[in-house]
């Protein structure tokens, strides 16, 4: 029970349909035990055994003796019509209360299931960025659908068993005690011993189950890797390669499963043998109880009769016990990507920061990602419209230099202040919609131009989508598209061209028209011309802002109001490019082998 105690607890946000699914599914089992109870009046009509059944007390006494009346009054096919009608009208009630039951269990089902994907994915949106680097895509893919699909048919799917069951077997063994009590806990001492038997068995079923939802992950890693590297693949012939850790994971996943299958299956036959065997015992007691006069032949029959409708409740419950425990391993995968702490947390009472006004201040900054040191006493003032041009090897700490300032990482020590307020201290949205970032690697999503451009604005007039497009230097490719703005872009951008990827990032940046401007090395991946034309649009962009530009070719960042000269995580050099041209250091030796290139 503690495994979907998530699921129970969106559960209570819907009491009053589920009591009226309670109640619907009562008086439906209720109808069904009283047309079941009519079996003993149709054997006492039929055989003329209605003088040993009347006696008692109880209500099928009671229909009994009034039967005996009409019978004596009017004949035995006179009661036997009736019979026929009380048995028709209360199997129509019956299953009108099961389908209404089910008419107000399932949207109650399917509201728990979007709220845990809604919670899911929510959970994704606000992790930080430095989360992902660590999780494999293909894993975190299968926790937002293979995981919530168990969950759906393991335990969701169930979830009605797990009421109407029990509740069935509660009001028959009712019916079956009025009937005989002996007999009854003869019944209640045999049918725990075949449920342990059962419940043994399936323990060993969750294990199995985890490892093929992680295997499941896995394959799905494998195949996105697969397609985003295809001409990779392809250009070093790799596909057998790929082929093999493919089948190598898909092998490892079809043994699990076969094991799953093989122990689910058990399920329904081990719970219908042990029910015959139980039956049986059933058959001997109950016949020496009949032999003895302890009970009547047609109670016995009722009797015989009411447990019939008791073995496919328990077989159901040992099916669901199954599938709960196969469940739960998926349930655990997303209660714990939902249990993981976001290192990026907002104070409870952020301050608002509705303009930048004064500078960006790095005090003594440090920044390390687990043993691994990325910054180290970084010490810089950016102040309002200057251009600040980071430079410097791969894996200097530029790029997370910049990914500081809109709290994508959080310092390990130092702090970063707006304006002379600590960055954590700011109300983070508030903190955000002051920055645009244009990266190395455009992303578009699969969607309309006009919707990428307008991403995170809260939406734009056609005019001002335009304009911004136009400062791009996209609106004249834009508009040879065959459907305009409306033209989707692809997966990841696929039906447009480097340039034109870069030019939409850019107007959707211009369109955000942000004070501060973070440029990640926009241009490096373009050719000459795309270059040419994509640099002119950051140009233009960059007017009037404050900018961070990582530079990968530094003719491109030669006119920066101050250059950073980044190694090993430390500011080594900084200055204007004719500053640091006179000095023989870092900055001039990596001009020197760009111009020899």
């Amino acid at each position: 029970m503690k495994k979907i105690s998530r699921l129970l607890k969106y559960l209570t946000e819907y009491k009053a349909q589920i009591v009226l699914y309670f109640t619907s599914n009562l008086l439906g089992i209720l109808f069904g035990v009283l047309s079941l109870s009519m079996l003993a009046p149709v054997l006492g009509v039929l055989f003329k055994l209605t003088a040993i059944d009347s006696k008692g007390t109880g209500v099928l006494s009671t229909v009994i003796k009034y039967l005996n009346s009409i019978t004596i009054t009017y004949g035995p096919l006179r009661s036997l019509t009736y019979i026929c009608i009380i048995v028709v009208l209360f199997t129509v009630l019956k299953n009108l209360f099961l389908y209404i039951s089910l008419y107000i269990l399932n949207p109650i089902r399917n509201a728990v299931l979007r709220r845990l994907r809604n919670d899911l994915f929510t959970k994704i949106l606000s992790l930080p960025i430095g989360f992902f680097t660590e999780e494999r895509k293909g894993d975190l893919i299968s926790r937002m659908t293979n995981d919530i699909n168990e969950v759906e048919l393991s335990i969701m799917g169930v979830l009605e068993v797990f009421i109407r069951e029990p509740l069935t077997i509660i009001l028959y063994m009712v019916a079956m005690i009025s009937l005989s009590p002996h007999l009854t806990v003869f019944l209640l001492v045999a049918l725990p011993i075949a449920g342990l038997i059962i419940g043994r068995i399936s323990k060993s079923l969750r294990k199995q189950s985890n490892i093929a939802q992680e295997q499941l992950g896995n394959i799905l890693g494998v195949v996105d890797e697969t397609l985003v590297g295809m001409r990779v693949i392809k250009a070093f012939s790799a596909e057998k390669n790929q082929h093999i850790r493919f089948m190598k994971i898909n092998n490892i996943l079809f043994r699990t499963r076969n094991l799953i299958a093989a122990k689910r299956e058990l399920a329904s036959p081990l719970s219908e043998t042990m029910g015959v065997i139980v039956v049986a015992c059933i058959l001997w007691f109950g016949g020496r109880l009949v032999f003895s006069n302890l009970l009547s032949a047609t109670a016995f029959v009722t009797y015989i009769a009411y447990f019939t409708q008791i073995i496919t409740p328990f077989k159901n419950l040992s099916a669901a016990f199954y599938n709960v425990q196969k469940g739960s391993s998926a349930l655990d995968r997303i209660e714990q990507l939902l249990a993981v702490e976001s290192t990026i947390k907002e104070i409870s009472d952020p301050k608002p920061v509705p303009s930048f006004s004064k500078n960006i201040t790095f005090r003594n900054v440090c920044f390390a990602y687990g043993d691994k040191q990325i910054l180290q006493g970084v010490d810089l003032v950016i102040e309002k419209g200057k251009t600040i041009a980071l430079v410097g090897a791969s894996g200097a700490g530029k790029s997370t230099f910049a990914d500081l300032i809109p709290r994508f990482h959080d310092v390990s020590s130092g702090e970063i202040l707006i304006d002379g307020i600590n960055i954590k201290d700011c109300k983070l949205d508030d903190l955000r919609r002051l920055m645009g970032v244009v990266s190395q690697d455009p992303i578009l999503f699969n969607d309309t131009i006009y919707n990428n451009i307008t991403l995170g604005t809260g939406g734009a007039t056609q005019e001002r989508v335009e304009e911004a497009a136009r400062i791009a230097n996209a609106h004249n490719f834009i508009l040879q598209k065959a459907e305009g703005y409306q033209t989707v872009a692809g997966d990841r951008g696929a039906r447009l061209s480097g340039g034109e990827r870069q030019r939409i990032t850019i107007a959707r940046a211009v369109l955000k028209n942000p004070p501060i401007l973070i440029l990640d090395e926009a241009t490096s991946s373009l050719d000459t011309e795309s270059e040419r034309i994509v640099q002119d649009a950051i140009n233009k962009l960059m007017q009037n802002r404050t900018c961070i530009v990582i530079a990968h070719r530094l003719s491109t960042v030669q006119h920066a109001d101050e250059i950073i000269v980044m190694d090993k995580g430390r500011i080594v050099e900084r200055g204007t490019h004719a500053d640091l041209m006179t000095n023989d250091g870092i900055y001039k030796n990596l001009v020197a082998m760009q111009q020899v290139k």
